[in-house]
């Protein structure tokens, strides 16, 4: 069975485990309809078009 030979020390312990800490960037596309910035797979709140069709009236 391996044996580790030095205890790890708290930094390097810290420093493999930051990675693992951050936030997922969230990410925006440009709607193609109203070239708001929307969230990807969603309908566009600002004029309500998903895949060039409309989806939902919105009220301006």
């Amino acid at each position: 069975m391996a044996v580790p030979k030095r205890r790890t020390s708290k930094t390097r312990r810290d420093k493999r485990r930051a990675s693992s800490y951050r936030l997922p960037r969230v990410t925006f596309t440009e709607c193609p309809n109203c070239h708001e910035p929307k969230l990807p797979h969603r309908v566009c709140r600002a004029c309500g078009y998903y895949d060039g069709k409309e989806i939902i009236t919105v009220e301006n």
